[in-house]
Order: structure tokens, then C-alpha cells, then sequence
């Protein structure tokens, strides 16, 4: 697995003061989160075959394949790009790779094997060079560009409009009927500006937030959830449990006693 760290990148302190001073909304969610502590992982060709490999997947179905995948290409360390070109299809399904995503690992592969994705010049590039450069490779799409910016290379300026959770917390925290486009977020995100990584980092952290209110309004529903749960069970008790025979009802004795009381007397 990538090794991913949580940091403060050594702009936190310049961007919480920016973000406190030019958004109210922002100001108050920092209030809540606390320091801005971004992971960091510093592995480049591992990271973007892991992006490639959990899209579309749930979370532990990816993982069982990122982990068959680096153990039967890799052996005991993560493959390096020759491992990968080289290795066989019937491996790759082994691993539990698709067909579509056997050729975009191999083609990242051959990118950084030749030279044509070199992660050393990133640090002379702007980032839109960058996701152009990343987005050549087939199956790395603008939003795995960006999250590469911010999370492997520390970029203090990236705006992922099309990431529904950002979209999500945006439209939370200001109280809108319906999520942002991704020109309405661009147009908010100048305000941001230059550490709108910093910004889309607390909208994201806000969603994981549980306020007071929120959480006293959470004690009585789970008590209510517990007491239905309790009458449903003692609902199927009552149905379940044969009648004891003392409490059969009295009334007219039956035909049966009527001639056992005759025969006695």
C-alpha cells in the first residue's frame, strides 16, 4: 500500500489566516476541524496504478486486488514499470484485473519507462502542465490529476469541481437547495484563492463533523428505534409461547368433564 502521512503542509498556517479572513462560512468550519493536517504520500507511479485499480470499486474489493496485484506482478515490493510490461495477461486477471484496466496500468508503465511521464520535472511544472501531461496516460482522468496534485505533490491550489463530496459540503455548509455546478464552484472558489486546496480539505473534513445539536437529536431517535425493536420482540414472543394450560378460559364445561362428573356421583 501507498504510505500516506497526515502533515501540515508548510503553508497551513498562511492558509487558515486567508481562508478565516475572506470566508465566514470557511472561518467557522476551521473553527470546528481544527489544524489543516493533509495526507501526504510520497510514492508516484505506486499511487496512480492504486488510483487506477480502486475506480469504480468498493472499497475492500479494490484493496483484495491492489494487494493480489503487487504480490503476484511484484513479489515482495510493489512492481516497478518493467515488471509491469512484462508481465502476462494471465497474471494480470489473476490478480483480478479487468481488461480496460490491464491496459491503462500498461500504458502508465510505458509513459514512465520511457520518459514521457517524468515525475522529477513536476516540481518546474504549473499544475494544468501537469493534469495535461497525467491525463496522456489512458484511465487517468482530470479528478485522479488533481488529487495527485494535492495529496502527492502538496499543491496549495487545486479546485476538483467534479468531486461530488466537495460539491456535497459546499452545498451543506452554505445551506443550498441543490448541489453547485462546477462553474458556480469556480466562480466561489476565487474567494479561495491561492489555497483553494486548503478550502476544498475543511468542506470535505465538515462532512465527518457531529455538532451538539446533531447529536441531541440523535439520543432520543436511537431510543425510539430501541423501543420498537423491543415491541416487535415481545410481539413474537406472545405469538410463539403455547398458552399455559391453566390459562384456558373458563366457561361451560365441556361434554367430556359433564360425564366424568356423572359417572363419579
Amino acid at each position: 500500500m501507498p504510505q500516506s502521512i497526515n502533515i501540515s503542509p508548510l503553508w497551513a498556517n498562511q492558509a487558515t489566516d486567508f481562508l478565516r479572513a475572506s470566508d465566514p462560512v470557511l472561518a467557522r468550519l476551521i473553527e470546528q476541524v481544527g489544524a489543516l493536517e493533509m495526507a501526504h504520500r510520497r510514492e508516484r507511479f505506486q499511487s496512480l496504478v492504486r488510483a487506477i485499480i480502486f475506480q469504480q470499486l468498493a472499497g475492500r474489493a479494490a484493496l483484495a486486488i491492489y494487494e493480489r496485484f503487487v504480490k503476484i506482478v511484484g513479489g515482495s515490493r510493489f512492481p516497478t514499470p518493467a515488471q509491469v510490461i512484462a508481465a502476462s495477461d494471465a497474471d494480470m486477471r489473476r490478480a483480478g484485473l479487468s481488461r480496460g484496466k490491464m491496459a491503462y496500468i500498461r500504458d502508465l508503465a510505458v509513459h514512465v519507462r520511457d520518459g514521457s511521464l517524468n515525475f522529477r520535472r513536476f516540481a518546474r511544472m504549473e499544475d494544468e502542465e501537469i493534469i495535461a501531461d497525467l491525463v496522456r496516460v489512458r484511465g487517468i482522468g482530470r479528478w485522479t490529476s488533481e488529487m495527485f496534485l494535492m495529496f502527492n505533490l502538496g499543491r496549495p491550489d487545486v479546485l476538483p469541481v467534479d468531486d461530488l463530496g466537495f460539491r456535497s459540503a459546499v452545498a451543506k455548509a452554505y445551506g443550498l437547495s441543490q448541489l453547485p455546478t462546477a462553474k458556480e464552484l469556480k466562480s466561489m472558489g476565487e474567494r479561495w484563492r491561492p489555497y483553494r486546496s486548503a478550502a476544498v480539505w475543511y468542506f470535505w473534513q465538515s462532512t465527518r463533523l457531529i455538532t451538539m445539536d446533531a447529536a441531541a437529536k440523535a439520543v432520543p431517535k436511537a431510543r425510539q428505534v430501541q423501543r420498537k425493536a423491543e415491541q416487535r420482540r415481545s410481539s413474537r414472543v406472545s405469538k410463539v409461547t403455547p398458552p399455559h394450560p391453566d390459562d384456558k378460559p373458563k366457561g361451560r364445561p365441556s361434554r367430556q368433564s359433564r360425564r366424568l362428573s356423572t359417572a363419579q356421583n
